[in-house]
């Protein structure tokens, strides 16, 4: 941080809500945005080159999602704070941000005098968590299901039906129902559909 602030790099692939934030952070006298990308693949090398304090980006971005490119830029670039803005508040997100390490986690739909703030707070180094997410994350607990559960409902999230899931993992057909079944008890869901929405949720399913 210098003496001009914090220095910002905004990366949002949705033009109107892109231009928005910059006019929003830009009113605040002790904040800059230095640089603005809109694909996911651009945030590490515009940030290695421009030198942001804190990085603001979307999930759901082109080429590269942003909690993928919050990972690469902690790694590369640990100077540089990393502020994930969502529309969905699913707490599987917020567990997956902390896994990125990420210093901020926000809902669009947030106050707009709370983006500012969340800017100076995690520049700063402290971290900053929607507090209805992080409630619900807590609430979730651990996740009951085993590695190869996960993989069967995984490819079935997909669209894999038993059989091709069988062939590709070189299991019987009775073996990939029996771990379906398994995963609708254990998430207590209605049917394996049901199940899928639950373990994406829940972030236990990428």
């Amino acid at each position: 941080m210098d003496n001009r602030g914090i220095r910002i790099l905004l990366a949002e692939d949705m033009h109107m809500v892109r231009g928005a934030l910059v006019a929003l952070l830009e009113l605040e006298p002790d904040l800059e945005v230095v640089a603005v990308v809109d694909r996911g693949d651009l945030i590490v090398p515009t940030a290695l080159e421009c030198r942001p304090d804190v990085a603001i980006m979307d999930v759901d971005l082109p080429n590269m999602d942003g909690l993928t490119a919050a990972e690469m830029l902690h790694d590369q670039l640990p100077a540089c704070r990393t502020l994930i803005m969502t529309g969905l508040g699913r707490p599987g997100l917020l567990r997956r941000a902390m896994a990125a390490r990420v210093s901020g986690f926000l809902l669009k739909d947030s106050p707009a005098e709370g983006l500012a703030q969340a800017v100076r707070e995690v520049a700063a180094g402290r971290r900053v968590i929607n507090p209805q997410i992080a409630m619900s994350a807590w609430d979730i607990g651990e996740n009951p299901l085993s590695e190869r559960e996960i993989e069967v409902l995984g490819m079935a999230a997909q669209g894999d039906e038993p059989r091709e899931i069988a062939a590709k993992l070189h299991l019987s057909i009775g073996t990939v129902r029996n771990y379906l079944t398994t995963t609708v008890v254990k998430l207590n869901a209605r049917n394996r559909i049901d199940a899928v929405r639950i373990a994406t949720e829940a972030g236990w399913l990428s």
